[in-house]
């Protein structure tokens, strides 16, 4: 289901005006909002990385496909094989074809589910119940197509018999790393609720009351003081208020925000909205005491909780995996071809100057979590500033010879690779990670821009959008960091592979103008 269009609103908001008022120069490495004592207390505890269940479940029917396979073409190579002149293929078909149907038939049978690989008897008698099926499908299909004297009887038997042991065998020990997985917290979705009130005591109960779900409510958020505002919620602690949540969301992990409000509360929830639709998370609203009723496939449902989706997390899932596998591998490709070019940088940078040849400068990274990059030295050791406090401008002293020919070229930004390849902080496409002090004149990027840290909601890259259509370098004016944030978010809403190989084939090109770098 699309979510509720409210992203013009909040676009229009992220490249809004510049906000008001003065704001004191004197550097701030972080600033840290308050948290009340409940809040802290879940914050601080330990939190493992989340597993997609969604990715767990495409693994498990990869698994099955191969394992069937490799058991069908044992037996083959084992019996019926040295009996032969030569390799049949259609014993090949004949597998592929049993393995594919199995994959199937088990999606049919709804065995794919993360929450039925906890349970054992429930998936193994709908397992062996659609093996056979597959099996009687198959010798069906042999006899009218007169396959029956062409097909082992023997090895037929043995396909049956070893494939459903090899899947009885897989599923143990599936069962046993997805209970491990449950009680560390990795399939768990994270859930905290906006509403402390009747609706949101409804709504709790009516998670709950399900079995077996992967929600895991961990308070509630509400900005009343009155009698309205409960302070325990059907046994939930109110964590805080609404502007609590975000750096609550900062300090651990949260899956998604669920709205107790009725839907007539427009008002406030566009005004919470504003606040919250730069977190990574999933935004829902909870239509299950709503008495405005739209078609059931309006809804995506928690369990039988039916909910109205607003925003939703970025680059997940199996696209997640994808842009993963594809920064590690394109990253490491690149990373071997400009090894030369990176040794001569390195040089040249040693032989220009005293000092290191890297340095390591602190940026905001996903989910705006401070991360440590690697760059080529392009100013003088004595004047290094891994806070980036004060902008480089043009003919800045502090920049050495060498340092202003690979700023221009963006030839320091190249050891970048290193936290793509190995320390997996960075990807090779996406937003430009800003340095902590980044500032325009003497306000920092987020005080200049609403929702600045919406960017933050998918790992920073090493080229972006906005680097390409001009938008790098120095920032001096409010319509540069704007634009940044404006194409930034562009990005993050059309993200697809494609995608990031067209702005990767476009960046050498946009590096050649050299613009707005100093």
């Amino acid at each position: 289901m699309e979510p509720i269009d409210v992203r013009t609103m909040m676009n229009a908001a992220a490249a809004g005006s510049a906000a008001m008022g003065a704001v004191d120069g004197a550097p701030r490495v972080e600033r840290r909002k308050r948290l009340t004592p409940a809040a802290l207390a879940v914050a601080n505890e330990k939190v493992r990385k989340a597993y997609s269940t969604v990715v767990i479940s495409g693994v498990v029917r990869i698994v099955d496909f191969l394992l069937l396979t490799a058991v069908g073409l044992a037996l083959y190579l084992a019996y019926v094989l040295p009996g032969t002149s030569g390799f049949s293929w259609q014993y090949a078909a004949a597998i592929i074809g049993v393995a594919a149907c199995a994959v199937v038939s088990f999606q049919a049978a709804e065995i794919y589910d993360v929450q039925i690989f906890r349970g054992q008897l429930r998936q193994m008698t709908r397992m062996a119940s659609s093996w056979a099926f597959v099996f009687l499908l198959f010798i069906g299909a042999s006899f009218f197509a007169k396959l029956g004297d062409t097909i082992s009887r023997v090895w037929l038997s043995a396909f049956f018999f070893v494939g459903l042991a090899s899947l009885f065998a897989e599923r143990v020990v599936l069962r046993a790393l997805v209970r491990r997985w449950a009680r560390e917290g990795r399939l768990d979705r994270r859930t905290i609720i906006v509403g402390s009130d009747q609706n949101g005591e409804n709504l709790i109960r009516a998670l709950k009351a399900q079995d077996d779900s992967d929600i895991q409510i961990l308070g509630v958020f509400d900005d009343r003081n009155d009698s309205r505002a409960l302070d325990t919620c059907a046994g939930q602690p109110k964590l805080g208020k609404i502007d609590d949540i975000v750096e609550f969301a900062r300090r651990t992990r949260i899956d998604l925000v669920l709205f107790a409000l009725p839907i007539s509360a427009e008002t406030r929830i566009l005004d919470m909205l504003k606040k919250l639709w730069v977190l990574p998370v999933d935004i829902r609203l909870s239509a299950h005491t709503n008495k405005l009723r739209f078609r059931p496939r309006s809804y995506s449902y928690l369990g039988k909780v039916p909910t109205l989706d607003v925003f939703e997390q970025p680059i997940t899932d199996w696209d997640m995996v994808l842009k993963s596998a594809f920064d590690r591998i394109v990253g490491a490709i690149i990373l071997i071809l400009l090894a030369p070019v990176m040794a001569i940088v390195a040089l040249a940078i040693k032989l220009d100057s005293p000092g290191p040849v890297l340095f390591l400068q602190k940026r905001y990274g996903f989910n705006n979590e401070r991360i440590d990059v690697f760059k080529f030295r392009s100013l003088f050791h004595d004047q290094a500033d891994p806070l980036a406090s004060k902008v480089v401008t043009k003919g800045d002293k502090r920049v050495t010879r060498v340092g202003r020919f690979i700023r221009k070229s963006s030839l320091d930004e190249l050891p970048q690779l290193f936290n793509v390849v190995f320390k997996g902080n960075l990807s090779l496409v996406g937003p430009r990670p800003h340095a902590v002090q980044g500032k325009l004149q003497s306000r920092l990027f987020d005080e200049a821009v609403d929702g600045y840290f919406a960017r933050h909601r998918v790992k920073p890259g090493i080229t972006g959008w906005a680097q390409i259509n001009g938008w790098r370098g120095e920032v001096d004016t409010d319509e540069k960091i704007q634009k940044r944030v404006e194409f930034d978010l562009y990005y993050i809403e059309n993200w697809s592979v494609l995608f990031d190989l067209y702005i990767l084939f476009k960046t050498p090109f946009a590096l050649i103008k050299g613009e707005n770098a100093y």
